[in-house]
């Protein structure tokens, strides 16, 4: 708390006021406060920046989006090789591919789908998005199913087969006829709009 005191000179005469207590600590405090906070802003804008480089250095979206299909079946892979005794990385691997798979699906569905749609594909997006619906159902699934159960690994591979032909339709057919329909300047505009949204939930 503080407070003020008579000051005097070494005659004894009175010479004023001064304050002390904590006030000077408050502000020391503040300005700690104030330097954490910057501090772990940069550190969060870095944690995005590293998850969402791999995307941006594949180049052009289709590319990025084909990136980003590999990433996701290598965790498949590390999945199908733990067993049941393995619970708590059988999670860690789960907690990361519903991770990896929403930042994929939130730049899918907010830029890639509505330009297939733009370009006479209303079908066709439509279909993907579907797919992604039933994508978040087997994450339901999984992570309200015990994962010592042999159901629980029988699920992660019939996803894996259900997500494969997803990315095979998109990497064989419609996402090489999109990149065609477009101007390389649209496509640029694509790529850039992609990553945008990729870094948001990086």
């Amino acid at each position: 708390m503080a407070t003020t005191s008579a000051t005097r000179d070494k005659n004894g005469r009175f010479t004023g006021l001064k304050k002390t207590g904590n006030g000077g600590n408050l502000g020391m405090i503040a300005g700690a406060a104030a330097g954490g906070a910057a501090l772990g802003l940069l550190a969060m804008f870095g944690r995005k920046a590293a998850v969402q480089a791999p995307t941006v250095l594949a180049g052009n979206w289709d590319d990025a989006l084909a990136a980003e299909h590999v990433a996701t079946l290598k965790v498949f892979d590390s999945i199908e090789m733990t067993d049941e005794t393995a619970s708590m990385r059988r999670n860690m691997l789960l907690a990361h591919l519903k991770h990896a798979l929403t930042k994929h699906a939130i730049e899918e569905e907010n830029v890639i789908y509505p330009a297939l749609r733009e370009a006479g594909q209303k079908d066709a997006a439509d279909a993907l998005n579907k797919d992604h619906g039933y994508v978040k159902q087997y994450l339901y699934e999984l992570e309200n199913t015990p994962t010592a159960s042999p159901d629980w690994i029988m699920k992660v591979r019939q996803f894996r087969a259900d997500i494969e032909k997803h990315m095979r339709e998109e990497e064989t057919h419609l996402f090489p006829m999109l990149r065609a329909q477009l101007s390389e300047e649209k496509n640029k505009a694509l790529t850039l709009a992609m990553n945008k949204e990729g870094f948001k939930v990086a």
